[in-house]
């Protein structure tokens, strides 16, 4: 058996899955998490709960939207792959479907700047893609425009999205 790449950076996706979920901003296996490598990104499989996730569950994926190992990738690691591709400077990604955040991107709006938390995000609003079906071309897309000098958006009827750049 050959020697597992980036045992590290997979422990730590996982423990950001678990701790998602212990902080109630995500439910079950419906999040994601990716982190970037030098030859592209590991992310979450589909499917596999997160109490259970070993290492080796964690998918590593190239910036052409392959994948090695014997798990799929998260069903959304598509919209992770733009993302990588886009914007050179995001180092992760985290996707959730928390409860008030699915909630507002259902109103299809943006979130104008009522508390400084907002600015977090890299402007004067937290942006609400357009609808795009889940797992599709097309939501990478809203989601990228969402997204433009932004580093998070809501996903409409979805969730919200967001990376992280170098520190």
């Amino acid at each position: 058996m050959s020697k597992l790449k980036y045992k590290d950076l997979r422990r730590e996706v996982i423990e950001t899955c678990l701790a998602m979920n212990a902080e109630g901003i995500n439910q079950g296996t419906s999040g994601n998490v990716s982190v970037r490598t030098e030859e592209g990104f590991l992310i979450t499989s589909s499917g596999i709960p997160y109490k259970k996730m070993k290492p080796h569950h964690v998918v590593e994926m190239d910036l052409d939207g392959g994948y090695r190992g014997d798990f799929l990738p998260s069903t959304e690691w598509r919209m992770h792959l733009d993302i990588y591709k886009h914007r050179p400077e995001a180092k992760a990604i985290v996707h959730t479907h928390s409860t008030y955040a699915t909630t507002l991107a259902c109103l299809r709006k943006d979130v104008p700047a009522f508390h400084y938390m907002i600015g977090v995000t890299g402007g004067p609003s937290l942006r609400c893609s357009e609808y795009a079906e889940f797992g599709t071309p097309e939501l990478s897309v809203v989601m990228l425009k969402a997204m433009e000098g932004r580093n998070a958006c809501l996903l409409a009827n979805h969730g919200q999205i967001l990376l992280r750049a170098q520190s």
